[in-house]
């Protein structure tokens, strides 16, 4: 079980007393946290607002439903790599970031680069990542041609040397 403390007290030693109903944190013999003993199953969180930071707060604003409404106006593999992303860790909140980032690189390339990238990213992976999306457009791989075969890619060149039979005979 995890419980928050204010974010000043990050990285100092504090001292923890634990009942049967709750969970008390002191610095300097002063108690700077109480929480209800959380029970059930492992991994669980209790965080206090006002522990957090003020940046940290404002995401408090987005849930899920909220980033998936907006990658859906963008198009439906955009909203397909948001909704693996919000399912890709035990909270959702800790994904926010990752949504956030991954939505506005749509206002650095456009809505439709950001869909093709998602396409191609989707082709390769069922739960793509932020960086990977972020890469294909860096590279500008969202923008390659169709090939005449119909397949909507286009192969690339083999590169290095490639020896045949009569290297290997004596």
């Amino acid at each position: 079980m995890l419980y928050s403390v204010p974010y000043e007290y990050i990285k100092k030693k504090v001292d923890v007393r634990v009942t049967e109903h709750t969970i008390e944190i002191f610095y300097n013999h002063s108690r700077v946290a109480s929480h209800r003993r959380l029970t059930g199953r492992p991994g669980q969180y209790s965080t206090i607002t006002e522990h957090m930071p003020q940046d940290h707060q404002r995401y408090l604003e987005w849930n899920g439903d909220r980033f998936r409404k907006w990658a859906e106006r963008i198009g439906i593999n955009t909203y397909s790599v948001v909704n693996a992303i919000l399912t890709s860790k035990p909270v959702e909140q800790q994904t926010y970031r990752s949504c956030m980032g991954l939505l506005k690189l749509a206002e650095k390339y456009s809505d439709s680069r950001l869909e093709a990238a998602c396409k191609k990213a989707l082709s390769f992976t069922a739960s793509p990542s932020y960086k990977s999306i972020s890469n294909i457009l860096a590279t500008g791989a969202d923008q390659t041609e169709p090939s005449e075969n119909g397949s909507g890619t286009t192969k690339l060149k083999a590169k290095g040397i490639t020896r045949g039979a009569d290297c290997y005979r004596r």
